[in-house]
């Protein structure tokens, strides 16, 4: 029978239950389990996280299926090297938008439709769903313990316990310790407080995560126990890292395998971390010596999180190439030239809207004039095209249709996609490509490739014949309908300047680096050599 685990917050938001969450994934894998998946429940009452601001919430991630999540998806997919769908995430949203049309049909026979039971089956449907019979689903329930949004889901979950029987379900709550640096003490009420809230609505916690500044003294696990029924053995130290791939293996310094051995009634097996324990030396392996620095220009760079997975897959390749890479963040909205010549390579991501956008074409000309090496994603790519075509087709005004450019527009919706709604109507998902002979191709050492996508513009196929003459090269197309998805820049021109439709980033995890970054560092290195 399937074993669920339930990963709950107090105290504050952004404690890291995604992070918590996939390294207990990664703990039952290394324990041989390998029929592993992790779901997501959100409490906020957007259908999914494709019309949220990413200042606010932090970067879409977008699964094979198209399915827009929070990032917390991309944890977990890195981490246990897995792919995730539309059954891996749901909102509040989400569910009572599947409620009410099954109200409508006339599914409930006339009942009154309430919270509880219906919503909450919902949820425990939700939960429960199984179509590839995995053994252990653990599911992350977003937001913290008390919040008025989130009170069906600890319902729900209480009742599954009920269900299925104690004996499959196992809950994990994560908290934080305050530390007062004046007097040099952990404080433990506002854990306590929590543990409350959660015993309040019928959960009993089997594991307590601890995040905490500093190591957890003995006495302050001691009193934790003591208020809150766990054994010592249970209360987990989490204490700040430079690395998240970290963490798995400080839990497994705590116990908390043991803790999932016998709680799950896994049968005993070698614990295998040599894969984990390869990558953090790795990891501490990096040094100053050997570093370079990439300057971001981007929309949203007021909030790191907006970029997650573009920062995880440079860090990915960095790891590879034995390099720390450093960050510069350069905002689209500011004139940031002088930050341009301390950079030994360039990424333009992704984004919407006008706002700051003849900024970034004016930071492209001199990027592409200076050859440092240059990434553009999606948005990003569609930047440098324009800015080439103004400045070496000098074909002046042309723009984009999407920042209300009359004409010419280089870059133009696509003909299926509307306007009339913007939630999930943009092309979604991972789509096929075919490569032609290029240095695209030599990275990719394939004909073919399979990316993800967000995206609601494309360049206008119209003005292909411009392309290639004067140096800029389309040299992948997506194979169901021709949209152009690279370009790149001719080697005499420029050492390495490419732009993709797609987001690379969503598919890079640290044991598998994507090969786009991999080539995209190898040539930073070069640089500065």
């Amino acid at each position: 029978m399937t074993k669920y685990i339930f990963v709950t917050g107090g105290v504050i938001s952004g404690l890291g239950k995604g992070v918590t969450s996939a390294s207990i994934g990664a703990i039952l894998q290394m324990m041989g389990e390998t029929k592993v998946t992790i779901k997501k429940l959100d409490p906020y009452l957007n259908v999914d996280a494709g019309t949220m601001n990413p200042i606010e919430h932090g970067e879409v991630f977008v699964t094979d299926d198209g399915t827009e999540t929070d990032l917390d998806l991309g944890y977990y997919e890195r981490f246990l090297e897995i792919g995730t769908t539309q059954h891996n995430s749901s909102s509040s949203g989400r569910l009572f938008q599947k409620l009410i049309e099954k109200e409508r049909a006339g599914c409930y026979l006339g009942k009154t439709v309430q919270m509880i039971p219906h919503f909450t089956m919902m949820i425990k449907e939700f939960i429960c769903y199984n179509p590839e019979e995995f053994d252990y689903i653990i599911c992350e329930i977003g937001g913290s313990v008390g919040d008025i949004e989130a009170m069906a889901f600890y319902e729900a979950i209480r009742q599954l316990k009920n269900d299925i029987g104690s004996q499959n379900i196992l809950f994990i709550h994560l908290t934080y310790l305050l530390y007062l640096s004046a007097t040099k003490e952990l404080k433990t009420k506002p854990t306590q407080n929590t543990i409350r809230d959660l015993q309040q609505v019928g959960i009993i916690p089997d594991i307590l995560i601890c995040r905490s500044e500093i190591p957890i003294p003995l006495k302050i696990k001691e009193k934790l126990s003591l208020h809150t029924n766990l054994p010592i053995q249970h209360i987990i130290s989490a204490i700040h890292v430079p690395s998240i791939y970290q963490v798995p293996l400080n839990f497994i310094g705590e116990g908390i395998h043991s803790i999932l051995l016998n709680k799950m009634n896994i049968k005993k097996k070698t614990l295998n971390t040599l894969k984990w324990k390869k990558l953090n030396q790795q990891i501490l392996s990096l040094t100053e010596e050997r570093s370079l620095t990439i300057g971001i220009i981007g929309k949203y760079t007021e909030l790191n999180d907006s970029y997650k997975s573009l920062l995880e897959a440079i860090f990915h390749a960095g790891i590879y190439h034995n390099y720390k890479v450093h960050i510069e963040w350069i905002n689209a909205r500011e004139d940031t030239y002088f930050l341009l010549q301390d950079m030994d390579g360039i990424i333009i991501p992704g984004g919407f809207g006008l706002t700051g956008i003849e900024n970034i074409i004016s930071l492209i000309k001199k990027v592409r004039e200076a050859k440092i090496p240059t990434l553009g994603i999606c948005l990003g790519m569609q930047l440098m095209v324009i800015e080439f075509f103004r400045h070496i087709l000098q074909i002046e005004n042309i723009g984009s249709e999407e920042f209300g450019n009359k004409h010419p527009n280089i870059i133009s919706q696509m003909k299926d996609i509307s306007n009339q709604q913007m939630g999930g109507t943009m092309r979604l998902g991972k789509f096929k490509i075919q490569l032609n002979k290029s240095r695209i191709k030599k990275i990719y050492r394939t004909d073919i490739i399979h990316e993800r996508h967000r995206h609601r513009y494309s360049i206008n196929k119209e003005y292909s014949n411009y392309f290639n003459d004067r140096g800029l090269m389309i040299v992948g197309k997506a194979c169901e309908n021709n949209i152009i998805e690279i370009i790149e820049l001719n080697e005499t021109l420029h050492p390495w300047y490419i732009g993709t439709q797609y987001h690379p980033e969503y598919q890079s995890s640290p044991f598998n680096p994507h090969p786009l970054f991999l080539s995209f560092i190898q040539y930073c290195i070069n640089k500065i050599k």
